[in-house]
């Protein structure tokens, strides 16, 4: 378990999460993960950041009423200079819809999207490095981008990032590691007509957990969803489920040395 330092540009170092019902989710999430909250900055409407002994892991905040988004958790991208990062991003075809804006103290923010139309969000950070805590069950292990291919949409990534790419060789997998000083911080993969209908390219959001199948019964009777059962794969035993007001996410208690 380590603490946040300030990041490498490009590495993941937030997840956040609007939503409908701030309460319920609150209550949903101190009841899977064990997260207790405290205000965070409200320049969006009201936020909370979510802490697990005292250390902020991750963010949740409250849609207008009148705004009919898709509910999912967004990975940010660590950046020393965000308004540098959104013009890099514009150029190389992707979006920005938010932003850059300053929120608060805490340090500037931008939410973009790649060319494939998946939504990141960009960090700038002053006083609020990211996710504080690192490995320990209810934190955010890794971040994993769901495209329909990664060839084009990974140059956008490399391009804007500087990231080290290293491809699966595979004739029927497509594959890459994202890796910045020679370490893996996340990863693309290409699913082709694998990809959701209703929610098209999107970044994943891993949570480690002390049990995967245990945590996926207690989504259930939290109120929401297991998506796709536990399996075993390289990485740990994971399990795709939905909060109750439908935000994806992965579960996963990861293989030793992972």
């Amino acid at each position: 378990m380590t603490e946040a330092t300030r990041r490498t540009p490009g590495t993941p170092c937030w997840v956040s999460l609007m939503v409908h019902g701030l309460d319920a989710t609150q209550e949903f999430y101190n009841a899977l993960f064990g997260w207790e909250f405290v205000p965070g900055p409200q320049q969006l409407g009201p936020y909370v950041r979510a802490l697990l002994d005292g250390k902020e892991v991750a963010g949740i905040g409250q849609l207008p009423p009148d705004r009919h988004l898709p509910v999912a958790w967004t990975t940010y991208l660590a950046t020393d200079d965000a308004d540098e990062t959104a013009e890099s991003i514009r150029s190389c075809g992707g979006t920005v819809a938010v932003g850059p804006l300053d929120a608060g103290e805490a340090g500037r923010m931008a939410i973009c999207s790649d060319p494939s139309g998946a939504v990141f969000g960009v960090w700038q950070a002053e006083l609020h490095q990211g996710t504080a805590v690192d490995g320990a069950p209810g934190t955010p292990v890794w971040n994993e981008l769901l495209t329909y291919e990664t060839s084009s949409v990974g140059k956008f990534y490399r391009t804007v990032f500087r990231y080290e790419a290293e491809p699966v060789v595979s004739a029927d997998f497509d594959f890459l590691t994202l890796r910045l000083d020679g370490r893996p911080v996340a990863s693309l993969h290409g699913v082709g007509n694998g990809l959701p209908r209703d929610r098209g390219a999107h970044w994943m959001t891993y949570f480690e957990v002390a049990d995967t199948d245990a945590a996926a019964g207690l989504v259930t009777e939290l109120g929401g969803r297991l998506l796709r059962p536990p399996w075993d794969d390289l990485a740990g035993r994971l399990a795709l489920v939905a909060d109750p007001e439908g935000a994806v996410f992965t579960i996963v208690h990861s293989a030793p040395g992972r």
